[in-house]
């Protein structure tokens, strides 16, 4: 079992930074993937960014320029640096982790609100 905590979300005007943190522990020797999806309220959950363990990154258009994952393996953490932030970045974030063995396991965060206001 993976368990995956976020932290770091909050309220920021139009313009401003945020940086989410996720801090994973239990069975993480064999994550393949990590990242960060959002929702907003009456939509679906979107991927934001992932990372492999190659070092392979991957953005959703809309966030591209504006966001940066890293991940700092010494503490098994993963960051989205979020700047620029847009009232349409409203949403609850969440992290995630992927395991691709036999079959795929994913794991989820509980979830960290980030509210931009205008």
């Amino acid at each position: 079992q993976v368990q995956l905590v976020e932290s770091g979300g909050g309220l920021v005007q139009a313009g401003g930074s945020l940086r989410l943190s996720c801090a994973a522990s239990g069975s993480i020797s064999s994550i393949n993937v990590v990242g960060w999806y959002r929702q907003a309220p009456g939509k679906q959950r979107e991927l934001v960014a992932s990372t492999t363990t190659g070092g392979v990154t991957n953005y959703a258009d809309s966030v591209k320029g504006r966001f940066t994952i890293s991940r700092e393996n010494a503490k098994n953490t993963v960051y989205l640096q979020m700047n620029s932030l847009k009232p349409e970045d409203t949403a609850v974030y969440y992290c995630h982790a992927k395991r691709v063995v036999a079959t795929i396991t994913s794991y989820w965060g509980q979830g960290t609100q980030v509210t931009v206001s205008s």
